[in-house]
């Protein structure tokens, strides 16, 4: 026994994560995103095994995700960027008001009931899933990329959703960017950097979040923060996402959209299942 953690227990989470910090690098690679899409549901998978309470256990799962998230995004940003397909005019536009999101999310968290993270992931992940197999390119708001008011509007709102969510807001802004217009490569690839600038304040304000919850946490965390998660996820995830964007790169622009959005509602299935039962 380690920290409390049963050795047989420790191993089951020791091998998850390893494996799943593979594919959430290869993830996170393709589609831009920090992987917590993948990270949160498989870490509520795990905790749930070895018995963290349902009351933590999801904010748990979003909090260590972010932690997570801050080198993959670092490793895929910068793969994105080698290739020239980052568009760093909106990454400054929208840094201030998604850093700003991102404190009022967690600050949200604290405070807020388990339930809510889940049906804030279903939400969003359907949505985002619905516009990619089905609308195409029909789904615009315009043709090109709106105004500085609605953009930081926009900002704040990846920026509150992506803490709630425990994602990187790639997931998100690629939403946004390709409601404009944007193709999806370029949009993918541009979200990998707001990853960064959402995972760092994201990671510390559910350590805040957490903080009165200590008491209940499995060991080795600090408030909504896993340390055995974010260890255990990151050798593989970095190693993986360069490959994922390489990927990226070779698919065509339809199935890119149509493997992302079978892949959100993949996993806003199983959140849809554990709010029903």
């Amino acid at each position: 026994m380690l920290a409390g953690i049963p050795l047989g227990d420790l191993a089951f989470l020791a091998v998850s994560l390893i494996a799943a910090g593979a594919v959430t690098g290869l993830l996170a690679g393709v589609f831009g995103v920090g992987g917590g899409a993948v990270i949160v549901p498989i870490l509520y998978e795990v905790f749930r095994v070895i018995g963290v309470p349902e009351d933590v256990r999801m904010p748990l799962c979003v909090g260590t995700s972010l932690a997570v998230i801050i080198p993959t995004s670092i490793r895929s940003f910068q793969a994105h960027r080698a290739k020239g397909m980052v568009d760093m005019s909106i990454l400054k536009v929208w840094a201030v008001p998604a850093v700003l999101g991102v404190i009022a999310g967690s600050v949200i968290a604290r405070y807020a009931p388990a339930d809510l993270f889940k049906i804030v992931f279903v939400v969003v992940a359907v949505a985002s899933a619905l516009r990619l197999l089905f609308a195409s390119d029909r789904w615009k708001l315009g043709d090109e990329m709106p105004g500085a008011v609605l953009m930081n509007i926009y900002g704040a709102i990846i920026g509150v959703l992506s803490a709630l969510m425990g994602i990187g807001g790639g997931q998100l802004s690629s939403l946004f960017m390709t409601f404009y217009g944007r193709p999806i490569h370029q949009a993918v690839a541009t979200s990998s950097g707001l990853g960064v600038l959402v995972s760092i304040p994201g990671a510390l304000g559910y350590i805040y979040a957490g903080w009165p919850k200590m008491d209940v946490l499995p060991p080795l965390s600090l408030g909504y923060v896993s340390f055995i998660g974010f260890l255990l996820f990151i050798p593989t995830s970095i190693w993986t996402a360069p490959i994922g964007a390489r990927l990226a790169h070779r698919l065509s622009k339809r199935k890119l959209e149509v493997v992302f959005g079978l892949f959100l509602l993949a996993v806003a299935s199983r959140f849809i299942w554990s709010l029903l039962t």
